[in-house]
């Protein structure tokens, strides 16, 4: 069963599935004029409140007056298909809203989004095609789907070997993946984990080993491989200073655990996909550090800055938005791309090459256990707004 009815019904199905969702936010004024959190380094500005269910965003390509060029083109707007897992997983035998990846693909294309990024392939059973699509065969599928809906596949956080050295078991893996990958037209394969969860040099040593390894494997099949990095990868490198008892470096140079990592692997080979809202996070929380003479020195993270230096390794984005929270310890709480503090103009501006970069909307909550219709319906408005910013009118 589908969603929509091309020759009769469909502003029916489309109110259905765009409908309003009264939830809303608080304020995030408050938090900020109180310094609950540092201003960051990018400039945000707090929100008013926002309606998680309004549509903010125009969703035009051109300017209307409002001057600036265009910061993401229409052919680079993506979205990672984790921010609608329930719709993919949802059985279209019990709904009429979309269901499964031919369906979601359709609405997504609706919306106005280009290109996707994948969070594996698996799918409700009820599904054409079955429940799994990780295979030739399924790829084959995926992409005939993609091309149906004029959508380009541009990532897919899958696969990595857990294990160094590689068994036989994980290599014959990773290369079916990279055919997945190759059938379905895509540029990069990757992971949504950090490389280590260690915060030592040596185990960032081994990491670099295993990812300039595995990057050239997958280059020599047309593949670039990239990792996707949520906070704890932006903290500072235990490198020096005295030992504790296994060992171990207890204080830091002032490199952040990224930072080195993108030295010690192969531009060439290795690639990087920021989550602008993770980067954000590592902003708030990681500031500090003990120096090697036992000091403690401030250095607040410029995520844009960090991309400046290192323009060609990010060919992804993450577009993630979020509010001020003064109670996760995170210092933000995700929210639909455009109804939060982050400043994503000043950020796109900042970095440039428009053309290079392919942003890929996420939210982690637009799932709702109540509201079925919500995460496709976040998912326009998030395109709306992306697709609405603006260089500033010089």
């Amino acid at each position: 069963m589908t969603a929509f009815n091309d020759e009769s019904g469909t502003g029916d199905a489309l109110r259905r599935t765009l409908g309003v969702d009264r939830r809303r936010f608080l304020s995030t004024c408050t938090a900020v004029a109180a310094g609950a959190i540092a201003a960051p380094v990018l400039g945000a500005a707090p929100a008013l409140a926002q309606d998680r269910g309004r549509d903010h965003g125009h969703g035009h390509d051109h300017d209307h007056g409002k001057g600036g060029h265009v910061l993401v083109p229409p052919h680079r707007r993506g979205i990672i298909l984790y921010t609608v897992r329930d719709a993919t997983a949802r059985d279209p035998l019990a709904s009429d809203l979309p269901s499964g990846f031919r369906e979601v693909f359709k609405q997504l294309a609706r919306h106005g989004y280009r290109q996707v990024e994948f969070a594996g392939y698996n799918q409700h059973a009820n599904a054409p095609g079955g429940a799994s699509l990780e295979s030739v065969q399924g790829a084959r599928l995926l992409r005939s789907w993609l091309d149906d809906y004029g959508l380009r596949a541009q990532g897919n956080h899958g696969f990595i070997p857990p294990s160094w050295p590689l068994t036989s078991a994980d290599l014959d893996t990773f290369k079916k993946h990279l055919e997945i990958a190759n059938i379905l037209g895509m540029d990069h394969m990757g992971t949504g984990g950090d490389p280590t969860g260690s915060s030592y040099r040596a185990d960032w040593d081994v990491a670099a080993d295993k990812w300039n390894a595995l990057g050239a494997i997958a280059r020599r099949e047309g593949i670039k491989l990239y990792t996707h990095n949520h906070d704890a990868a932006y903290g500072f490198l235990l490198d020096g200073g005295p030992l504790d008892d296994q060992g171990r470096p207890t204080r830091s140079s002032g490199i952040r655990k990224l930072e080195y990592f993108l030295k010690v692997t192969d531009p060439k080979l290795v690639w990087l996909e920021m989550d602008i809202f993770w980067a954000h996070v590592a902003q708030y929380k990681f500031h500090t550090y003990t120096a090697l003479d036992g000091s403690t020195r401030k250095q607040v993270f410029d995520p844009a800055g960090l991309v400046v230096r290192n323009n060609k390794r990010y060919p992804l984005f993450h577009a993630k938005d979020g509010v001020v929270s003064t109670t996760n310890g995170m210092g933000y709480d995700m929210v639909p791309f455009g109804t939060g503090v982050i400043d994503y103009r000043t950020f796109f501006s900042r970095v440039g090459e428009r053309n290079y970069h392919n942003p890929m909307i996420e939210d982690d909550n637009s799932p709702s256990a109540t509201d079925p219709a919500q995460s496709l319906r976040e998912a326009k408005i998030s395109y709306d707004n992306l697709a609405a910013l603006r260089s500033k009118r010089r």
